[in-house]
């Protein structure tokens, strides 16, 4: 029989083995712990990012694109924004016509009209007292990181104030056809309006970067810049349908006015026609009746130019005896014998 030190089998007992493997074990897992909780910041930025470092929450420096060796957390914060040459599209809700306004337009009549607040919900009031409806996709560009990170969430609700201020003071200072082609008919009479529709963009640009620039002056600046807008205006489903309505009207109105324009020129160019007409065989009758009457009165004048010149003495005497048997002959009876002296006859060719 083999004798064995009492502390030997102590130390080869299973629970101090096991309890020796857990406690490898934990501080195994706890050395990898630390070991990803130190390389926790140390991370690869993306061109299309920038980090923002921060030490114990104040601004320490901006990581651009590469390899980003930081402090873990809680001594430096390491914040993804965009690259400075990132453009962001944000689509601005707060100018579109809401739901609840929508499901109203379906269901509302006018025995039951919906509310104000719903009924002017998307629209926005023009300055000749005209209604346009706008949808705004903003671009803009992180400028200033740090102002961007100290304003967090509240950057895209502010900016959505921003633009939609900005859209109502715009269209309240233009006119319905400075902003969409309302009236087709007037493009040819303005031709600024136009230009306008096409500075409508600018405009708008110009005044969300001035209030953004307002709010930087007052420390309250949200580290963006708008680079482009894009405004896709329309007319509210009644204005449209309105529209619509004048429109067909003017063409019907139109086509009518040509079409009695077309009658008024074919009647004109008959009457025309016929006035020439008669005109032409007014002239012809005219030449005609000239030349009979100068015929007949040719002899007349010939006899009383000889008669008042003394040409021809026995000339009338001549005309008489030629022309008497001819009207005589026509004649029913004559009379030869005056009827109010019987003691006198007629005699042809007898000077009285």
């Amino acid at each position: 029989m083999s004798l064995v030190p009492r502390g030997t089998n102590e130390l080869s007992s299973p629970w101090i083995q096991a309890g020796r493997l857990a406690f490898l074990a934990l501080y195994a897992v706890t050395v990898l712990a630390a070991l990803v909780w130190a390389v926790s910041n140390v991370r690869q930025i993306d061109p299309q990012n920038r980090a923002v470092v921060l030490h114990f929450g104040a601004l320490d420096r901006i990581q651009n694109a590469g390899l980003l060796l930081a402090w873990p957390r809680p001594f430096e914060q390491v914040i993804l924004l965009p690259a400075a040459d990132r453009v962001i599209e944000r689509r601005v809700e707060n100018l579109l016509r809401s739901d609840a306004a929508l499901q109203a337009d379906r269901v509302s009549s006018f025995a039951t009209p919906i509310s104000d607040a719903l009924a002017g919900s998307g629209y926005l009031l023009t300055g000749d007292a005209g209604v346009v409806q706008l949808d705004v996709r903003v671009f803009y560009k992180v400028t200033e990181p740090y102002a961007f990170v100290l304003q967090g969430e509240h950057v895209l609700p502010a900016l959505d104030r921003l633009v939609t201020r900005s859209a109502v003071a715009l269209t309240a200072a233009r006119d319905l056809d400075t902003i969409l082609v309302a009236r087709p008919e007037l493009l040819g009479a303005d031709n600024q309006a136009a230009e306008r529709r096409e500075r409508l963009r600018g405009d708008l640009v110009q005044g969300i970067n001035q209030r953004l620039a307002e709010l930087t002056a007052t420390g309250q600046g949200l580290g963006i810049e708008v680079v482009r807008v894009d405004v896709q205006s329309s007319l509210p489903g009644p204005a449209v349908n309105a529209f619509n309505a004048v429109l067909t009207a003017s063409q019907q109105a139109d086509k009518a006015v040509a079409n009695a324009r077309t009658e008024a020129e074919k009647l004109t160019q008959t009457a025309n026609e016929q006035a020439d007409r008669a005109l032409q065989v007014a002239h012809a009758q005219a030449s005609e009746r000239l030349a009979k009457a100068s015929a007949d009165t040719a002899t007349v004048l010939s006899l009383a130019k000889a008669q008042q010149q003394g040409t021809d003495p026995q000339m009338l005497l001549r005309i008489y005896r030629e022309r008497m048997p001819k009207i005589l002959g026509q004649a029913g009876s004559v009379t030869t014998v005056n009827p109010k002296d019987d003691s006198r006859l007629i005699i042809q060719g007898a000077a009285q």
